[in-house]
């Protein structure tokens, strides 16, 4: 199959050198889709920060595939979820899958992926930490899908999101993981204390604000993650806390 000679994602040390580009088959292969144009796979995986890093500007990053993608997992989560839950109002429905295509929902079927080692980052994206930020996670999964749609068409694009969404649908609408409430009760028990959240940063327009928070243990930071919104953010730090502390002694 045809793959992109340009590639530059895959880490394998801390310096960034990046596998051979026949090496995004194992990641064809994890997604489900193996790409006729490789060139929107490896488009789908650079992030703005390292396009912004060549110098002769002919790299594309993945933003308006993540706009792309974002349309089309709503249809496609949405579908699904009418089918599964045919009697459930169209507010329920949406808040279903608002939570699933939420930034946090993503960044953990991305993790599934391990879709941070295939990233494309510039370098001091990479320091900081990129490869584990939620948001940068979601984005390329959306942007993903975009590739997927566009490469294959819809019906291949709904395989492939059914693939890796369907577990992720409430058995029972309305069954969803409050990360904070877990967290809150986690911490009373072993701690005998509240957790507190603070943010510690914004990012991005108005329009589309990403929100980074803390979240504090007995005066000591556990995690922090980011969002589109304080309680998105706060989940999600939240639930990267409940994994720290399940693995504290």
């Amino acid at each position: 199959m045809p793959h992109s000679p340009v590639y530059n994602g895959r880490v394998n040390n801390d310096s960034g050198a990046s596998d051979d580009a026949p090496a995004l088959a194992e990641l064809e292969a994890s997604l489900g889709h193996s790409f006729a144009n490789s060139e929107l796979l490896v488009r789908a995986l650079t992030h703005r920060s390292y396009a912004n890093e060549q110098q002769n500007g002919s790299c594309q990053d993945n933003e308006t595939l993540e706009f792309l993608g974002d349309a089309v997992l709503d249809l496609l989560i949405g579908h699904q979820l009418m089918l599964r839950f045919p009697d459930l109002g169209e507010g329920d429905l949406s808040m279903t899958r608002a939570h699933m295509v939420s930034e946090q929902g993503l960044a953990v079927v991305a993790r599934r992926l391990d879709l941070g080692s295939w990233l494309r980052l510039g370098k001091g994206e990479q320091r900081s930490g990129g490869r584990e930020k939620s948001s940068l996670l979601a984005d390329a999964l959306e942007a993903l899908v975009a590739a997927v749609y566009l490469d294959a068409g819809f019906e291949k694009a709904r395989d492939v999101v059914l693939l890796h969404f369907e577990a992720h649908i409430p058995a029972e609408p309305g069954q969803h993981t409050d990360y904070k409430t877990r967290l809150q009760e986690l911490v009373q028990r072993e701690h005998k204390t509240t957790p507190h959240y603070e943010v510690v940063g914004e990012t991005g327009p108005d329009h589309r604000k990403r929100f980074e928070v803390a979240v504090m243990v007995a005066g000591q930071e556990q995690s922090r993650a980011t969002g589109l919104s304080k309680k998105a953010a706060e989940q999600a730090a939240a639930a990267l806390a409940i994994e720290t502390l399940a693995t504290q002694p």
